[in-house]
């Protein structure tokens, strides 16, 4: 099993930090005891600027319906961009592609999205859909592992694999509470796409993937995910999320390399979430990482913020394209997210 292929799609409207923060300054306005404390902690989440789905002076929208309609507009559009991408980029003919996992957390659509890009793009119509919501963050890890699950059962296809995110849709304008007003500094919108091959199709030379492990801890329900209301998508993201990181992925880690017969020592290439600067510094300690190991990741929430399940997927991207490590190099590809859970898939390349 190779991960054959990892494209991203960026929507066309970008915008540096310091002009959205001026944006929801006109937007709240009074509303807002101290401004000072928004723009604190839109600069602690050490991100330069930000992709969205529309342009700036069309938010917020009126409703939940209409941010929907919005965000399966756009999916289509993204979406349909980075499938095209990876196919193109694994060389793997649409015939050979088995099934279809879609992942978001940021909209609903029934059909699903996956059902209307085989229609939009005259897709096989043999495909097995494999729609997934409510992952969250760890989406994007646990959809490379489900579509590994895939392949292993027909080593003869392929599987494509496709996360879209449109943060910036999910924006409650009149909720003043410090989870918003983190996410509206730190998510951002994107997609990406990866094609993982079967053992006995003709392959680029992406990283094999040789185990997948997933982990859920109990009773963390309120660590991160949505109140969903008539308003829409409401964040939830607790304070405490740093703290689940520190107290579980070092152990989960280390029990899964043991179980394939390695230790740390042997990881010479990270591919982790880019959960925010403090997540990212718990992930540095819980894993006690050399200076430099996830480069890739602060690179990408620099540029693009965190796109929530696409987030791993450009760093794997980034890695692959221009990161790429010496043949025979074990990696640990990782996402956490709602439930709370990790998700760890081992490569090597």
């Amino acid at each position: 099993m190779r991960i054959s292929s990892a494209t991203s799609a960026l929507p066309r409207h970008y915008y540096p930090q310091r002009e959205l923060i001026d944006a929801f300054r006109r937007h709240w306005g009074n509303r807002l005891d101290r401004f000072s404390v928004l723009e604190k902690l839109h600069a602690a989440t050490q991100v330069d600027g930000r992709y969205l789905a529309m342009p700036l002076e069309e938010y917020p929208l009126a409703t939940w319906g209409e941010a929907n309609n919005r965000w399966i507009e756009a999916t289509l559009e993204l979406g349909e961009d980075a499938v095209c991408k990876a196919m193109t980029a694994a060389g793997t003919p649409p015939s050979s592609i088995g099934a279809f996992v879609f992942v978001s957390i940021t909209g609903i659509a029934s059909p699903s999205i996956e059902a209307r890009l085989i229609n939009r793009m005259g897709l096989s119509t043999r495909m097995k859909r494999i729609p997934i919501f409510g992952l969250g963050c760890v989406a994007g890890a646990a959809g490379i592992a489900r579509a590994a699950d895939y392949v292993k059962a027909y080593p003869q296809e392929a599987c494509l694999l496709l996360s879209v995110e449109l943060c910036s849709l999910t924006v409650q304008r009149d909720d003043l509470s410090a989870a918003n007003l983190i996410s509206t500094g730190l998510f951002g919108d994107g997609a990406a796409a990866v094609v993982v091959s079967g053992s006995e199709c003709e392959a680029q030379d992406g990283p094999e993937i040789v185990a997948t492990r997933s982990t859920f801890y109990p009773d963390t329900e309120e660590v991160m995910g949505w109140d969903i209301s008539e308003k829409g998508f409401k964040i939830v993201l607790s304070r405490d999320v740093p703290d689940v990181v520190l107290r579980n992925l070092g152990r989960d880690a280390d029990e899964f390399l043991a179980d394939n017969g390695l230790d740390r020592r042997d990881i010479g290439s990270w591919v982790i979430h880019t959960g925010g600067p403090k997540v990212l510094e718990a992930t540095e300690t819980a894993l006690n990482l050399p200076r430099g190991a996830l480069d890739a990741s602060w690179q990408c929430l620099r540029k693009t913020g965190n796109l929530s399940s696409a987030s791993v997927l450009f760093v794997l991207e980034e890695t692959m394209k221009h990161r790429r490590p010496e043949p025979g190099t074990w990696g640990i590809l990782a996402a956490m997210g709602p439930g709370f859970c990790s998700e760890l898939v081992l490569l090597r390349w």
